[in-house]
């Protein structure tokens, strides 16, 4: 019998789980329109699929396809998508690190940040989802194994040199939207070995009233079809992305995530109920 991953210090744990997860603006839906709702959604998803590889593709004008076609995506599961902040800047070779807590980031990312994706590599081991990794040029990393990250760190490092636009999210882990984690400054040295700059930005998801909205989460014991499903029931889901200032890579990996994280204002965020959930 194969012995389970031994658990290290470092490893990335969020205390949210399934009871995070509030039911949202469906509770006032007929069930008719949520039926009709999702079955539009599905339709539209599966005309979108076929598109998938244009994300993984060099083409001339990629970045602007790849932009619109996340768009497209987001669209597709009622998702519009607000930003705010400071102005993007049109770099080559960035390291951008964002906040986590769905599955949809890396459609929210991006519609504003085209590039490819440090993702946890369990969830590529099958071989439609392997095939999907290699086209998008996936980064796997596996957090129980510290002997491998700096194989990661040095092939992201390799890939900001190259000019290319590396996404991750130093949290490690999901979170549910109430509460979030703290930048873990292992990638950071990515950034640091390349002499690239990094772009942190915030991303939250809420309903049309405003309030957080934790239907996209996919935390726990959660499967993604779960979350898949509570996202095409939602009549419209807000994904809003604050663009921080972009920060000079410098030479210590700590004080580089400290200050992303600061630059993003990541930290506890008080639950409905009342009392903070501390990260």
């Amino acid at each position: 019998m194969d012995r389970p991953p031994r658990a290290h210090s470092w490893l990335p744990r969020a205390s949210c789980d399934a009871s995070c997860v509030a039911p949202g603006d469906t509770a006032v839906s007929p069930t008719v329109l949520i039926t009709l709702r999702v079955a539009f959604r599905v339709m539209w998803a599966l005309l979108l699929a076929p598109g998938l590889p244009l994300l993984g593709i060099p083409l001339p004008g990629g970045t602007r396809v790849q932009r619109a076609y996340c768009r497209l995506v987001l669209r597709c599961f009622g998702v519009r998508i607000t930003v705010s902040g400071s102005p993007i800047r049109n770099l080559q070779g960035v390291l951008v690190v964002s906040s986590h807590m769905s599955w949809l980031d890396a459609f929210a990312i991006g519609a504003l940040l085209p590039g490819s994706f440090v993702a946890r590599a369990d969830m590529f081991t099958g071989r439609a989802t392997g095939i999907v990794a290699r086209i998008l040029q996936i980064i796997p990393i596996e957090r129980s194994s510290l002997r491998r990250l700096p194989a990661v760190v040095e092939t992201v490092a390799r890939r900001l040199r190259a000019g290319h636009t590396v996404v991750a999210f130093p949290e490690g882990t999901t979170w549910c939207g109430l509460a979030s984690g703290s930048f873990y400054p292992a990638m950071f040295q990515a950034a640091i070995d390349a002499g690239r700059p990094v772009q942190p930005v915030r991303l939250t998801y809420h309903r049309v009233d405003g309030s957080v909205s934790t239907a996209p989460a996919y935390v726990g014991e959660d499967t993604l079809l779960q979350s898949v499903y509570r996202v095409l029931r939602e009549p419209r889901t807000v994904a809003r992305v604050r663009v921080a200032s972009l920060q000079l890579p410098g030479t210590d990996r700590r004080a580089l995530a400290t200050r992303c994280q600061d630059a993003i204002g990541l930290g506890p965020v008080r639950h409905p109920a009342g009392h903070a959930l501390v990260a």
